[in-house]
């Protein structure tokens, strides 16, 4: 499995791309990273990709998974995920039932608790099931929303820095769970960040916008 941009850009419809397309492969478990000033297209890019781009925006170029075109799919069809700088855990469920939100419709009953239990454990979040989300740490709330995320089965996943709200020996943790999971799972990733603590640890392909 891998993640293909092909002259990838994105712009106002009628307008000058924000920056110049780009080309790029992410292979299976790797973490390619995207860099550049605030405001030259780095979530919106992401948001492309995801297919969640704001009206009045066009993308242009081709995004492909194992070689399949996504451009054209809505969102819910991708199967790319995405985690942000902030949780967004829902606060209205249980930590559980936050997790048990990622999974497909057609794992019912025992099979679901079952599914969510063996990710809180791999989250070191064994027994959490039934907390409220507002009681969490931020450490445990970035693997508690990678963990909803990853059970989802996504192909690809996108990170739109999850890290920056975090203090530096956090992120340092925080960052290593994150790509020791999707090494772990060969999944590809595409991370956008202004540290060049995470690219560096990120390891993958650097692109400066």
């Amino acid at each position: 499995m891998s993640l293909d941009l092909t002259a990838v850009s994105v712009g106002a419809k009628g307008g000058a791309p924000l920056f110049a397309a780009i080309t790029l492969r992410v292979e299976a478990g790797q973490v390619g990273t995207l860099m550049g000033p605030s405001g030259i297209g780095k979530s919106t890019l992401l948001d492309a990709i995801g297919g969640h781009l704001a009206h009045g925006f066009a993308v242009s170029g081709r995004v492909a998974l194992d070689g399949r075109d996504v451009l054209s799919l809505p969102a819910e069809a991708r199967r790319i995920g995405v985690l942000f700088q902030d949780a967004m855990l829902f606060p209205h469920l249980s930590v559980g039932d936050n997790l048990a939100f990622g999974l497909a419709r057609s794992i019912r009953g025992a099979a679901r608790k079952v599914a969510v239990e063996e990710a809180l454990d791999q989250a070191g979040l064994a027994g959490f099931a039934t907390r409220d989300p507002a009681t969490l740490s931020g450490g445990q709330r970035a693997r508690a929303a990678l963990m909803r995320a990853l059970l989802a089965q996504p192909q690809a996943l996108l990170l739109d820095e999850p890290f920056s709200r975090l203090d530096a020996d956090l992120r340092a943790e925080i960052r290593s769970f994150v790509f020791d999971h999707l090494r772990a799972r060969a999944i590809p990733a595409l991370l956008v960040t202004h540290d060049a603590s995470d690219a560096e640890a990120a390891g993958g392909m650097v692109v400066q916008l």
